[in-house]
């Protein structure tokens, strides 16, 4: 049965300008990072989509690496658009990267023009593509030089393969100075996507203040903590967790008795808020409209109808955000 799209899908999505560009995202962006490789079913990477470009979600983010293995994400997700999403492009922000090791040799990784460049034409091939709407550099090198890996993402853009460019996982100092970089090159960076939850705040000593100050949008990956802010782990360590499966992602030792009972006490709130923890954790991060969107995994609908219930009190009272400060210093 063809793919029907629900006519009211942009009516309950909040929709949020990237910095100064004319762009908007959605409030809540969804990652393909670990659920849609050659080790999930393909029908349910198909129902994940399709439910959330139908709840308002346009924008699916990639990297050449995602799986696993590597580039299967890429690969399913353009099989999955020509069959169903092919008349919907224009409706759809695609985003991919490249900074991670991809293939072997002293091309397939970092940041050099050779690589950089290689790469998206290799993940425009695996998604049957022209160009991709945003294109990242996924990590800064710390041997090529800054201006290199610039110049290509401002080539790669005159070249049409990509209508924006991005960085991630660039500290403050880094990021100012590939901003300025790009901006001399007539090709200014949109956003910037960086880890940031209520457990990992780097961002807050600098970064943020960089995007705002530069018009940067940004983008948060992981505002869950690997599944940390959830009610999964409110009675200790299930099972079928992904902290008990081995995962490097999330492992036991990272949930403490002390962050648990950080977790237990962030959940009250929420509880208190009408709203799950999952939910809150979400609001928070977009919380000052500092941060663009919030980028999620989903192996499962229900993730994302919760994601986006969170859109109906992403709002805080200052007693909320001094609560939520005092809990997250571990002294409640």
């Amino acid at each position: 049965m063809a793919y029907q799209t629900d006519p009211a899908r942009y009516q309950n999505m909040a929709y949020r300008r990237c910095g100064n560009s004319g762009l908007k995202l959605p409030a809540i962006s969804l990652g393909l990072w670990h659920n849609f490789g050659d080790t999930t079913l393909l029908e349910n990477s198909r129902q994940l989509l399709q439910y959330a470009f139908n709840l308002g979600i346009t924008h699916f983010d990639l990297a050449n690496n995602y799986g696993p293995p590597p580039g299967s994400a890429e690969r399913n997700f353009g099989r999955l658009l020509h069959e169903d999403f092919h008349s919907l492009r224009d409706e759809l922000i695609i985003s991919t990267k490249a900074g991670y090791t991809m293939w072997d040799g002293p091309y397939g990784d970092w940041g050099s023009r050779k690589y950089l460049i290689a790469s998206l034409d290799q993940s425009l091939r695996r998604m049957g593509l022209e160009y991709v709407d945003i294109f990242y550099h996924h990590r800064p090198d710390p041997e090529t030089p800054l201006k290199e890996t610039m110049r290509a993402l401002d080539h790669i853009v005159r070249q049409g393969k990509a209508l924006y460019v991005g960085l991630s996982n660039y500290p403050a100092a880094q990021a100012r100075e590939a901003i300025d970089i790009l901006n001399d090159l007539g090709t200014p960076c949109l956003t910037h996507q960086p880890k940031y939850s209520m457990f990992e705040r780097w961002v807050e000593d600098g970064l943020l203040d960089v995007l705002q100050e530069k018009g940067v949008g940004s983008i948060a990956f992981s505002p869950l903590a690997g599944g940390q802010l959830t009610d999964r782990y409110l009675q200790g360590i299930p099972a079928d967790s992904r902290a008990a499966s081995s995962s490097r992602f999330l492992n036991p030792e990272q949930l403490t008795t002390q962050k648990l009972n950080i977790v237990r006490a962030l959940n009250a709130l929420a509880q208190r808020r009408g709203q799950k923890l999952s939910q809150m954790a979400l609001a928070w991060v977009l919380r000052d409209d500092k941060v663009t969107s919030v980028l999620i995994g989903a192996s499962k609908i229900s993730q994302l109808e919760d994601a986006v219930g969170m859109l109906e009190n992403r709002h805080f009272t200052a007693d909320e955000r001094a609560e939520i400060d005092t809990i997250l210093s571990g002294t409640e």
